[in-house]
């Protein structure tokens, strides 16, 4: 359990968070100030990310090598902008998971050594919390239903006597593997992301061919619609280049039934727990909320029961370190730190399991 000191619901000084972020192939350094006046003020957001080939997928040991070689840098990069020092540091937060192991140990390694370097305290945190904390400060979302999509996690989440709880989620692949995936078929370049890529080809598709719509209650599977999507591409009717024939698809309309299916399933899952909890706000956030086409659809659900969609930039929905320093300042002054000997990082770390000590 992490050790508990006396909680600081407001600051009587500024306070300063430095978060390393490192659970995929993006490795992020964020700095954030906490203000007396109850604000905060984000001073730097660094972010690499490691590119593989088109056609292939990152490997934990390939991706945990990127991040020992650019943490220096990216860290370093992070101060300059900053304009502080590490001793100006209140305390160095990292994720603590869920994650893929390798790269999450290569970057806990990193906090280990400045915490221990410059006499700063540690605070894991929990990679969900840290996107929802984050979406929740820039949006100015009070107390929305939270669709968290990202290529590791799919979950319908909803606050509720401090802790984020799960209302629905996936029960296999995450919708951001799913795409990520299927992008790996077609060919797609990784570059910025296959999903980036997925939702540009989506764009020009025009047939939208049947695929399963699987929702299991509040909870979903993608593997079923990942199959049925690859399976069309092995079909006669299937082209790599646009024609003139009737009944021919292409990898657009692919593309664009893939993403139509699957953000419809989440969309409905997402209006369920609105009106479960009475709430007529939804906040997207993680990797995949930076898709338009998923915005575009939540908010008309929304707006149909009298509600707003809140969702950020590329800044802030893909993995970054300011959502870990943004969680871990928050967690620190009510008076949390994670000992050395507990700073160990998991690859299951449920979003649920956090104690949200400083919500009502």
């Amino acid at each position: 359990m992490p050790r508990r000191v006396s909680p600081l619901k407001r600051p009587d000084r500024p306070y300063l968070a430095l978060g390393l972020e490192g659970s995929a192939n993006k490795l992020g350094a964020g700095i954030i100030q906490h203000l007396p006046d109850g604000s905060s003020k984000v001073l730097s957001n660094v972010r690499h990310t490691y590119v593989t080939p088109p056609g292939e997928g990152f490997l934990p040991r390939d991706t945990a090598q990127h991040h020992r070689d650019w943490a220096i840098t990216v860290i370093n990069d992070a101060v300059k902008k900053a304009n502080v020092t590490m001793n100006d540091l209140d305390c160095i937060c990292f994720t603590k998971g869920p994650g893929m192991g390798a790269p999450l140990q290569s970057v806990a390694l990193v906090a280990r050594t400045i915490s221990l370097l410059y006499g700063k305290p540690l605070v894991g945190v929990n990679h969900c919390v840290g996107h929802i904390e984050m979406g929740r400060e820039i949006t100015g979302a009070q107390n929305p239903v939270v669709l968290y999509v990202s290529g590791g996690n799919t979950q319908v989440i909803a606050y509720s006597q401090q802790r984020y709880r799960i209302f629905g989620e996936t029960l296999d692949i995450a919708v951001g593997n799913c795409l990520d995936r299927f992008a790996r078929v077609i060919g797609l370049s990784n570059d910025p992301s296959p999903g980036y890529n997925i939702e540009q080809e989506a764009k020009k598709g025009k047939r939208l061919l049947p695929l399963p719509y699987a929702t299991k209650g509040m909870d979903v599977t993608l593997s079923g619609i990942l199959t049925s999507t690859e399976a069309y591409t092995l079909d006669k009717r299937f082209r790599t280049v646009d024609s003139e024939e009737e009944d021919i698809f292409t990898p657009a309309d692919l593309c664009f039934s893939l993403q139509e299916t699957v953000f419809a399933m989440l969309v409905e899952t997402t209006e369920r727990a609105m009106a479960h909890i009475g709430s007529r706000e939804v906040l997207i956030v993680g990797g995949v909320g930076c898709n338009e086409r998923l915005q575009e659809m939540m908010g008309i659900m929304a707006s149909e029961r009298g509600g707003k969609v809140f969702a950020t930039d590329e800044r802030f929905c893909i993995d970054n370190g300011i959502m870990i320093a943004q969680a871990g300042l928050l967690s620190f002054r009510m008076g949390f730190r994670t000992a050395l000997n507990e700073s160990r990082c998991t690859q299951r770390f449920r979003t649920d399991e956090v104690h949200v000590a400083w919500r009502a």
